[in-house]
């Protein structure tokens, strides 16, 4: 927990709930949650979510308890491809555990009890006929019968579900205009009706643990493309589940939805601590990085000053005041990630020397391994040359090392321009280290987030 308090947690989140007020998230589990004793905290924390704001659609699915219930029906299960082949009696089967699932569901969501987190709530639960399917049909030989694909959602009558403060309820079932049902994907679900209703978020809660890296450690962030290349590494059969979920999460990014997070089922208040904390628990799929590497604007320079304020107290920046800032903000770039600045500094040229100084390059504490001072470097490097800058000081007391390994050299207070040898601290006495710049490179950051 990034805070060591609930007061301070509760303050941090504070710019999340009024972000995601108003938003629409759509939020998919499996079967197996419902059959976890800890599934009435996760309809707690829904219940949450909804109290403050956030107008939900749950999609649940039901693999595992149709499972179960044809194998003691002593029914054959017939997988190609990875999808089911519904025959006439397993049907029966998926309209009878679905409707199971989606009661249980509704049932819990209807808490009110005393002493409960769901004291009071009173909450209204609207599932239907929302999601339009048609079969899938006979492909490559297969006739999967009564199993079927997402024709389209009814998007219009769930969000008039949702401005009435209403949670929507989808299950994997869809139903054809002939009267027909067929068994569906959850994650087609989730997927088609957060394309449909254009919601800023869709969270697939997995049952096979977090994303990780080959050293075992989460994987916060993925692009698009990142995405993809780790589903082409996966091996043929290994985590279904996540592959489904992870493909979907590309499928609904390339259909315009933002953000697509991959959570840790298990993991306790994993949705809230994804939703109102600025790092999350889980991994998080984008079209474009969530960080923005752009100009500084003058409502950035709260964010600056709370960034640069604990090295200027350790001398490690020189202190600058709001006034001054405001004064030079057009000189700032900055990295923001959900309107809190990770990284800043400053291009001061010299137009009539050909040189530049790099001034007030700072990043955040708890950012500092993810190379962001690099890209602000090499994109301040750029800046420069596109300004007809061939040369680039910087004046330090405790980076020299940093600057060494990028390209700079020692050099003498004599080597800086007359107006800025002026200004030289003799008290600071810092070191003086100056890079001479190349033609410009082809790659920029000016759009990119990284």
């Amino acid at each position: 927990m990034p805070h060591s308090s609930p007061l301070a947690w509760f303050r941090a989140a504070a710019p999340y709930i009024n972000a995601h007020r108003g938003r629409t998230v759509v939020i998919a589990f499996e079967g197996e949650a419902l059959q976890d004793p800890r599934f009435p905290a996760l309809i707690h924390d829904i219940a949450m979510l909804h109290s403050l704001g956030v107008r939900l659609v749950l999609v649940h699915g039901a693999r595992m308890q149709i499972e179960q219930q044809l194998r003691q029906t002593g029914q054959t299960l017939r997988y190609v491809n990875g999808l089911r082949v519904t025959d006439t009696q397993a049907l029966s089967v998926v309209k009878a555990v679905v409707g199971q699932l989606r009661i249980d569901i509704e049932a819990l969501l209807s808490q009110g009890l005393a002493n409960t987190p769901m004291a009071g709530a009173q909450i209204e639960v609207i599932s239907g006929n929302h999601v339009i399917a048609r079969p899938l049909g006979v492909r490559n030989g297969v006739d999967y019968q009564h199993t079927g694909e997402v024709r389209r959602i009814d998007a219009t009558r769930i969000n008039r579900h949702l401005e009435q403060a209403q949670i929507v309820l989808l299950s994997p079932l869809g139903y054809s205009p002939t009267g027909e049902v067929f068994n569906l994907s959850s994650e087609e679900v989730a997927t088609t009706a957060a394309v449909a209703l254009n919601a800023d978020k869709l969270i697939f809660l997995s049952e096979s643990g977090p994303l990780k890296d080959a050293h075992g450690a989460l994987i916060g962030q993925l692009t698009v493309a990142q995405a993809q290349q780790l589903l082409h590494q996966c091996e043929a059969g290994q985590c279904p589940l996540l592959q489904r979920q992870l493909s979907q999460a590309v499928n609904a990014c390339m259909h315009g939805i933002a953000r697509v997070h991959i959570l840790n089922r298990r993991a306790d208040g994993a949705v809230l601590l994804e939703l109102y904390t600025h790092d999350g628990v889980g991994t998080l799929i984008t079209a474009e990085s969530f960080e923005q590497l752009r100009p500084a604007r003058i409502e950035d320079i709260g964010g600056i000053l709370e960034l640069i304020g604990p090295l200027e107290s350790q001398g490690i920046l020189v202190r600058r005041s709001r006034e001054q800032l405001e004064l030079e903000i057009e000189r700032f770039t900055v990295i923001e990630r959900d309107a809190k600045i990770l990284a800043c500094a400053a291009l001061y040229p010299f137009a009539s020397d050909g040189v530049a100084e790099l001034a007030c390059l700072a990043v955040h504490r708890d950012y500092r391994d993810g190379g962001r001072g690099d890209r602000l470097l090499e994109h301040l490097e750029t800046q420069a040359q596109t300004q007809g800058i061939s040369r680039l000081f910087v004046l330090t007391t405790h980076t020299a090392h940093w600057f060494l390994e990028r390209g700079f050299t020692a050099d003498a207070l004599d080597a800086l321009p007359i107006a800025r040898r002026e200004l030289y601290n003799w008290q600071r006495n810092s070191k003086i280290f100056s890079k001479t710049l190349n033609r410009p490179r082809r790659r920029h950051y000016q759009n990119e987030t990284g």
